[in-house]
């Protein structure tokens, strides 16, 4: 007997059924509740904790400094219910938290009382405050398999060489070298153009069928004259992180920003590419 596939169809009923509301706390203890856990001085949430109904309340603290680096001598527990409103705070340390009668989905608000705790002032989350290494010229160019030495072989190899070549060739897209830019006169230049872009949309660009989104449309102090498009691409093949000699136009990572003409920017439904999409013969 051949094997069934499954299709699609089938993929997303089997989803909707593992994710429906019935099937919430299946695999869960009747002793188990899950509550989500905020903190303080953290942004960051903990979503559907497992915590025991015997617990006690010292059992539950020690439990969260595990998480968030509170200690537990330095917590106020406050529990809320589904519609945010605290309906007890969690003081003797031997009384379980069954006795509260917490429901799946009601929140653990931890109070970090110690005015220097570690996740005071966003320490323990704002990576800016962190020292970080930072590699001299020197030791990165003693190192091999680097970019900077494959980059420099390359151009060995073909003068002409850029990152936009090598990935036209890698996905089998011809690759059109820019060709000489045109002195503009006209301030108005590819307004038409640029008046069917809108800031937001995805689009890809040419040469080389690069994707992105569209995050700025109009003049740029330092480019010539007329209308440009800024870019954002899904890849780091760009020149720019959205700015224009020391001007921001949109915020981007270093490497993802690039200012074209409207012209050739194509809007339109076009998805982030995904390399290792499969086709739906591998699919199973």
């Amino acid at each position: 007997m051949a094997a069934t596939m499954l299709t699609r169809a089938d993929i997303q009923a089997l989803k909707d059924y593992v994710a429906g509301p019935g099937n919430f706390g299946q695999n869960q203890a009747e002793t188990t509740v899950r509550l989500h856990v905020t903190h303080s001085n953290l942004k960051a949430e903990f979503i559907e904790l497992r915590m025991d109904l015997h617990m006690t309340t010292e059992a539950v603290k020690f439990k969260l400094a595990s998480h968030c680096g509170t200690l537990a001598s330095e917590m106020i527990l406050h529990l809320k219910d589904s519609s945010g409103k605290v309906v007890a705070v969690l003081a003797e340390p031997h009384r379980k938290l069954g006795y509260y009668s917490p429901e799946d989905g009601w929140v653990l608000h931890v109070i970090d009382t110690n005015p220097n705790s570690l996740s005071a002032r966003g320490w323990l989350e704002d990576t800016s405050k962190v020292q970080k290494y930072v590699m001299s010229d020197a030791d990165y160019d003693a190192r091999e398999n680097t970019y900077r030495r494959h980059k420099a072989q390359k151009v060995k190899e073909d003068p002409e060489w850029t990152a936009e070549k090598e990935l036209c060739m890698r996905r089998g897209i011809p690759y059109v070298t820019p060709t000489q830019k045109e002195a503009v006169e006209d301030e108005d230049y590819q307004a038409a153009e640029a008046s069917r872009l809108t800031v937001g949309s995805r689009c890809e660009v040419n040469p080389g069928g690069k994707r992105g989104c569209i995050r700025y449309v109009g003049k740029c102090a330092g480019l010539p004259l007329g209308y440009w498009a800024g870019v954002q691409l899904d890849e780091p093949v760009g020149r720019n992180d959205g700015s224009v000699k020391g001007k921001r136009y949109f915020e981007c990572p270093l490497g993802y920003g690039s200012f074209l003409r409207p012209d050739k920017v194509n809007a339109g439904d076009f998805p982030e590419i995904d390399e290792f999409r499969f086709s739906d013969e591998d699919e199973i």
